[in-house]
């Protein structure tokens, strides 16, 4: 979350590297734990790089399987540990694999996702 410059009246907003690295960390710490867990990454501002004070982190997960329908599904992962707001859409590999790239969302998605963290192979 932001906090103060001294007990002036300035915000400080953490930026891309320390939000990724954020991310990266709660990715690696949730995988030990949830072994479902195949992706993570963040797009929109943060991504492209014009965020700003205020601005929320968009994160995309892919897992193996999921047991509720894709509505449902943000609310089984706590991101509340990370340094600013977070929005989180989460995808079955299947369902990532069938979006549409045609599409607006499925090109921006294209270009924007930075993926910070992905299970390795056990092959």
């Amino acid at each position: 979350m932001p906090v103060r410059s001294l007990n002036s009246s300035v915000v400080v907003w953490p930026d891309r590297q320390a939000v990724e690295a954020a991310l990266r960390w709660w990715a690696e710490e949730t995988a030990r734990h949830r072994p479902e867990l195949v992706r993570v990454g963040y797009f929109g501002s943060y991504a492209r790089g014009d965020w700003g004070v205020g601005s929320d982190l968009d994160v995309v997960l892919v897992v193996a399987r999921a047991e509720f329908p894709f509505t449902r599904r943000a609310a089984a992962w706590d991101l509340t540990r990370l340094p600013v707001p977070t929005d989180v859409l989460v995808y079955t590999e299947d369902e990532w694999r069938r979006l549409d790239p045609a599409s607006r969302f499925g090109r921006m998605l294209a270009l924007e996702v930075v993926w910070v963290w992905v299970k390795e192979s056990r092959s």
